[in-house]
Order: structure tokens, then sequence, then C-alpha cells
């Protein structure tokens, strides 16, 4: 038999080497692995984004799944050391099974993520750009994994999934630091074409917002029912959409007077209608 005193004393080895040791592996692998990650890997991914002009969203982006990447290389580790393998290999298997079930039940949630991280990488437009596409357009607020929200010009929010704007055109008018308007006035087909294209031009150059070069010019692009048109084209810096709006109506405001005072007509369409009426008794 073995003594009583032995055997406790044998217990308690066993609970020590079996259990306490691991658990305290366990626990001090988990807390270095994942402080290092934090302090090492995090920021150096963030810097080396910044470095390479990403902008916020991106640089957030990387930092999210880095720390994610952070919290599963730690507890793995934690486990390999403790001696955990198959619990590894166990939580891999049903990991995987979730992952699979996971993804037929949410296709579109999941092709949502993958255009998002496609939008935040590629770069079409930035938080603060106005953008339009084919159901709407605004100014963008932020970009998510999932959704991209949107502010109206009536200060509505719009929440777009990504996939939407990543699968369709979009527009985005302030992409670059100048931008080209159009407007066509139309005069009387008796009027000096050559005449109204100088009174057009000094008004536009006479805008401060309007930009000198490249310069304004007009081009002749109707031949309507009762006007002709000249297509007067502009440039302007630093574009939004405020901007444009108002500058643009400025100008078709400052040219309509411009016109008038000089007499020259801006027709409007007139229809006439003949015929005759018979009244039967």
């Amino acid at each position: 038999m073995i003594p009583l005193q032995a055997s406790n004393t044998l217990s308690t080895s066993s609970i020590v080497s079996n259990y306490v040791i691991p658990a305290a592996l366990f626990l001090v692998t988990l807390v270095v692995v994942y402080l290092i990650g934090r302090s090492v890997l995090i920021p150096l991914i963030s810097r080396v984004l910044k470095e390479q002009g990403h902008d916020p969203a991106v640089r957030s982006l990387a930092e999210n799944v880095a720390g994610v990447l952070v919290w599963v290389l730690a507890i793995a580790l934690a486990f390999t050391v403790a001696g955990f393998g198959g619990v590894i290999a166990a939580f891999g298997v049903f990991a995987g099974a979730i992952v699979l079930a996971i993804g037929f039940a949410a296709q579109e949630l999941l092709g949502n993520f993958v255009a998002g991280i496609f939008l935040l990488k590629d770069r079409p437009f930035t938080i603060g750009d106005w953008i339009e596409w084919s159901d709407g357009e605004g100014k963008v607020e932020d970009i998510d994994l999932r959704v991209t929200r949107v502010r109206t010009f009536d200060n509505e929010r719009i929440t777009v999934p990504n996939g939407d704007l990543a699968n369709d055109a979009v527009k985005n008018p302030v992409a670059y630091d100048k931008l080209r308007q159009k407007f066509v006035f139309g005069i009387g087909y008796d009027d000096d074409i050559d005449h109204a294209k100088a009174v057009i031009l000094d008004e536009a150059r006479q805008h401060d917002e309007i930009l000198a070069d490249p310069a304004p010019d007009i081009r002749v692009t109707e031949l309507a029912d009762s006007y002709v048109g000249l297509q007067t084209r502009f440039w302007i810096g630093e574009p939004g959409r405020g901007d444009f709006t108002r500058i643009r109506s400025e100008l078709v405001q400052a040219v309509k007077e411009r016109l008038d005072a000089e007499a020259i007509d801006m027709p409007y369409p007139v229809r006439t209608l003949e015929g005759s009426v018979e009244i039967s008794e």
C-alpha cells in the first residue's frame, strides 16, 4: 500500500503538472504574444500604410483586422505552448464548419464585406467626397466594411450597401482640383452669333471664381425649333456641389441680364394650333 502522505503528495504533484503549469503557460503566452502584437505589429502596419499614403479609413480597417489576427495568433500559440494541440485541431475543424455554414447563409452580406475591402483599397472616393451613382447622390460621411453612409443635399442619410457601389458606375465630380461645367444659352435665329458669344464670354471672364486657365469657350451645338444653342463651357477650381451650383446660377443670371441689355433675344418655344370647330345641331 502507498502511504496516505505519499498519496496526497503524488496527487498534489499531478494536479500541478497536469493543470496548474499548463494553465500558467497558457496565460503567460497569451498575454506576452498579445502585448507584443499590440505594441509592435499594429503600430508597424499603421506606420507603413501611412507612409504609403493610404487614407485613415484604410488604416483603421487594417488596424482592426490586425487586432483580430493578434488575438487569434495569441490564443493558438498559448494552446500550443500549454500542450493543448488537440484543442487547436478540434477548434480548427469546428471553426471551418461554422464559417462554411455562415458563408452559405449570408452570401450577400459577405459580398458587401468583400466589396467594402475593395472600396477601401481602390479608393474611388474618400470621406468628404461628393459622389453620384444610379440611385442617388450625396456627400460620403463614412465608409464601413459592410455599408457606406452618404448624406444627401436634402440633409438625409442614405446607407448604401458596398456591393451596390462596387458593382455600379460611381461618378466622383470632386476627385480632381478643377471641374468643367456646361450650360446651353439659346438665342434667336436673327441675332448675331459672334456678338452673343462675346457677351457670354465677357460675363464668364468677369466672374471671380471661374478659372481663366483653362479659359471659357463656346460652341454652337443646337439648331432647335425656336433658338440657336450656344454651349458655354467653363472651369471652376476646388469643386464642391454647393460651389458649382452657385457659380453656374450666378453666371446664367448675369448672362440673361446682359443679353437683355444688348437686345439679344432668348426665345422660348411657341406652339400655334390651327384647325376648325364644327357645331352640329
